[in-house]
């Protein structure tokens, strides 16, 4: 078996745990896709229609792509502590091009089961593959160059928002979309959806590696968990102050409602497609909090989500298959027939498919909890195994 010599994989618990507790939590919007019955025909977060406990269903999951490509920005400085700039570079191309392999493939069918693949999503893990392919290039920059990109990229691609067309355009730009606009494109008998535009994504990962300087193996850790804490809390004071003043940082404004409930809700309501200067600070202040709070808890929990943050890539394949699995089974074993699996963007989940809300909890506590043996055994494996792929997987 070809093997090769890697550095030690001693891991940093409080990163992982973090990592984990957003795949548990992004599992539930995924088990929502497939099994709400009003997830294909409804908007979660629209104040007019939505309910308190479907919108924070919503929002929750939120926190996880921004807090996932942070971090594996992190995880990109702590690898190269350990690796050459040159080497560093030449691994995250190569990642990042496997990484944009896999959502256009492998995770496009887990998503549909459509072999014939009529429509093509392109969604957090083809953004990562992207933004780790611009990293290749960028690392060779000084920390702070890259704290001035990221903090650019993030803070100020919603002056971007004034060239956007029309959410109705039929003629716009697919290079404007892939950089900046949510677009689904028809073409050659087949759907083409841009649904995570390119900008700000780098911006989130080049932030996410200057944490990374936080976590080298000289900086006091207390020092780490007061700027941590320092740091969250202003992310998130800069959130309230500017969702206020309703002038900048998001393309929605927030508006009165019908009630004062409805109304929170349009407040908190920030555009994730692409993510909003607010929806940045919505979900990565909190993440540094809680970062800071992981590395001193003791709690029995943290020691099982970290085993989900440990293999990301594996859970997040391997729970997509087994949550389209069961929506198939679910599928047939409420009468539904073959003619009316196709047809939509996922087959066996027809528009008037699906189950109550409370239902949703309880398959995705099922699927989580039944993944954990299974990613627990290859997080094992991974620890005491050496070979080159393990790096990509």
């Amino acid at each position: 078996m070809n093997t090769v010599a890697l550095p030690s994989k001693k891991r940093i618990d409080s990163i992982d745990r973090l990592r984990g507790i957003i795949m548990v939590i992004m599992a539930l919007d995924h088990v929502r896709d497939f099994f709400h019955i009003d997830a294909m025909t409804g908007d979660p977060t629209n104040p007019e229609t939505t309910t308190p406990i479907l919108f924070l269903t919503r929002w929750i999951t939120h926190f996880c792509a921004p807090l996932f490509v942070f971090l594996a920005g992190t995880s990109v400085f702590l690898t190269g502590q350990k690796r050459s700039k040159k080497d560093l570079s030449i691994f995250l191309l190569k990642r990042g091009i496997w990484l944009v392999a896999l959502e256009i493939v492998v995770f496009n069918f887990l998503f549909s089961f459509d072999p014939s693949y009529s429509f093509i999503g392109l969604q957090v893990i083809w953004v990562t593959g992207l933004s780790m392919m611009l990293m290749a290039a960028l690392v060779y920059l000084p920390v702070p160059v890259l704290f001035a990109l990221g903090l650019l990229l993030v803070a100020g691609h919603n002056f971007l928002d004034r060239f956007n067309d029309a959410p109705n355009a039929t003629d716009r730009s697919m290079i404007w979309a892939l950089l900046h606009q949510q677009y689904f494109a028809p073409g050659g008998g087949r759907l083409l959806g841009v649904l995570y535009p390119l900008i700000p994504w780098p911006g989130i990962m080049l932030l996410g590696y200057c944490l990374g300087s936080w976590f080298s193996k000289d900086y006091d850790p207390a020092m780490r968990r007061k700027q941590l804490v320092q740091t969250g809390l202003l992310t998130v004071t800069a959130f309230f102050i500017l969702r206020w003043l309703n002038v900048y940082g998001d393309l929605f404004p927030w508006s009165e409602q019908k009630n004062t409930t409805a109304t929170i809700i349009s407040f908190f309501n920030v555009t994730k497609y692409p993510p909003s200067l607010l929806y940045c600070c919505m979900t990565i202040g909190p993440g540094l909090l809680l970062l800071a709070w992981l590395e001193k808890t003791r709690a029995r929990w943290a020691d099982i989500v970290v085993i989900y943050g440990r293999v990301p890539l594996f859970y997040y394949m391997l729970h997509f298959l087994v949550i389209h699995l069961l929506c198939m089974i679910a599928f047939f074993a409420t009468g539904h027939t073959m003619a009316q699996a196709t047809g939509g963007l996922m087959v066996f989940r027809p528009n008037d498919f699906g189950f109550s809300l409370g239902v949703v909890y309880l398959i995705w506590i099922a699927v989580v909890a039944g993944l954990y043996p299974v990613c627990k055994k290859y997080s094992e494996y991974k620890a005491a195994h050496t070979q080159w792929w393990l790096s990509y997987f």
